[in-house]
């Protein structure tokens, strides 16, 4: 029979099951799949219309009034129609002749409006025009709107006269008429011509460089968590320890995909059921492409699977050569920087977020000789502790971090580390320690002065930590389990030293 995952056609044996077909995929243990029981879908008209230009494409949103039934009777007469004039608050397309009536009111137009101008006042030169920044003005039609702008925004910005609107045509969608269950059931009797969907795939907004970095982030670890359900969206609480600049705002369209930047829950993600209006707190990260039906139907506490297109572009961790091997076939131009050996091994990126690469083009990849990368372990039942760890050394988004030394000299019973005295104080005291072990990798709780403080036991002591605290002012998380010999000949005050978990 013939079974469709993920896009993709696959023949299986009769009576296969859901565990067969997801073994051809890169599925994730414990995620939830969508089975599609039959290809019947229901075709809808709505009133977003995309229009396609020599700069590329974007959506409008028709508003109910006069101007917005007005503007789809001339479709036909606007496509093919070139942008006259391009300013920093408009852009205008045309000209073609309608029966507004005249309207000298001064009118505020938002950015990303759509309404019409008459040039000259005169209906027979009318014009589609395009708000690219707030205004005011007068342009003949009283300020009524024929839309807005949804999707595609960054297009207006690269218009220049002369470019031209090729297509204008309805978006249609086709969604499942009721056809589909979720499961996580492994035994699912498959039968032919049923379609499976392992995951949900987002493309990404090129304008929010830290929130699309964010969502691939959060799920570098093969998932998401769905922490609550409604009915006009899904929540993912997963990441919520972050700040983030403002980013590009839109509609909250179905099946987009946004982020809180400011106010209660910076950092948390929502996939979108329905259509709700644009928010300042909300950077756009993307659109969904595949896997709607996931999104439409899971529950809080249920595991979704998330990739990216792009994917992600994170070389930190490889060596030299197969750095430059997944960026070049990105399109990227590399930069060797550091020790550019093709065995080095790669600690940092710049500039590091993947969407900053690709639109810059280039990327300098810095490497380091793999006797200057040292590994740590890491007690997860430590769990506070830990995740203020890898937020200081950049181990939460990447496998090599590093810490800056704040105060060493040889011979020194412990080496200290800058930490982040704000985040320190909420590290509250974890069970004092009996013996303090040479290579022991703890923080100053906020229990004491320079909360936060980060550091390695050097020798052995039944007083003091890794930090030089006392026992009631120490956390300790981990262990350095490198060669400390060679580690202390690394250091040096105010330097960075590379760490990681993983096999060098």
């Amino acid at each position: 029979m013939i079974v469709t995952i993920n896009g993709n056609e696959y023949t299986l044996k009769d009576g296969a099951t859901l565990k067969d077909a997801v073994a051809l995929v890169d599925y994730v243990p414990g995620t939830t799949v969508s089975v599609f029981k039959s290809t019947d879908s229901l075709r809808v008209e709505s009133e977003d219309f995309e229009v396609v230009t020599t700069r590329g494409r974007f959506h409008v949103h028709l508003d109910e009034g006069a101007h917005g039934q007005m503007w789809k009777s001339k479709i036909e007469e606007i496509s093919g129609s070139t942008a006259r004039w391009v300013t920093h608050d408009i852009a205008a397309f045309g000209s073609f002749a309608t029966d507004i009536e005249v309207d000298r009111t001064d009118s505020l137009y938002r950015k990303y409006d759509c309404f019409f101008s008459l040039g000259g006042f005169d209906n027979v030169t009318t014009y589609m025009m395009i708000a690219r920044d707030d205004h005011r003005a007068n342009y003949g039609t009283g300020g009524m709107k024929i839309g807005r702008v949804t999707r595609g925004r960054h297009v207006l910005d690269d218009f220049r006269e002369g470019d031209k609107i090729i297509s204008i045509g309805p978006v249609i969608s086709e969604s499942q008429k009721d056809n589909f269950e979720l499961t996580t059931n492994m035994n699912y009797k498959l039968e032919d011509g049923n379609r499976v969907e392992t995951q949900v795939k987002v493309r990404l907004d090129m304008l929010s460089p830290e929130s699309a970095e964010h969502l691939m982030i959060v799920a570098q670890k093969g998932y998401v968590n769905i922490a609550s359900d409604s009915g006009s969206y899904l929540s993912v609480d997963d990441d919520m320890d972050i700040s983030f600049k403002s980013e590009n705002k839109a509609v909250r369209e179905k099946d987009s995909v946004f982020v809180r930047s400011t106010g209660v829950g910076v950092g948390r993600l929502f996939f979108y059921k329905e259509r709700r209006q644009m928010l300042e707190s909300h950077n756009h990260v993307g659109d969904v492409e595949m896997g709607a039906s996931i999104i439409s139907s899971a529950k809080a506490g249920e595991k979704v699977r998330v990739i990216t297109e792009p994917p992600r572009l994170m070389a930190v961790g490889m060596n030299m050569s197969d750095g430059i091997a997944l960026m070049e076939a990105a399109g990227v131009k590399v930069t060797r920087g550091g020790e550019m050996t093709d065995d080095a091994v790669i600690v940092e990126q710049t500039p590091e977020n993947t969407v900053d690469i690709l639109n810059k083009g280039e990327v300098v990849l810095f490497g380091v000789d793999k006797e200057s990368i040292f590994r740590i372990e890491l007690n997860r039942k430590r769990e506070a502790d830990v995740h203020y760890f890898e937020r200081i050394t950049g181990l939460n988004h990447k496998p090599i971090g590093s810490l800056s030394v704040h105060f060493w000299f040889p011979g020194m019973s412990m080496v200290t580390f800058n930490g982040n005295e704000d985040k320190g104080k909420s590290l509250y005291p974890g069970e004092p320690f009996k013996k303090c072990k040479r290579g022991d990798i703890g923080l100053t709780n906020q229990a004491c002065d320079h909360k936060g403080l980060i550091g390695i036991r050097m020798a052995d002591s039944k007083e003091f930590g890794p930090t030089g605290e006392e026992p009631f002012g120490t956390n300790i998380f981990g262990k350095f389990v490198d060669d400390l010999k060679r580690f202390e000949e690394k250091l040096e005050e105010g330097e960075l030293v590379y760490i990681t978990e993983m096999e060098i």
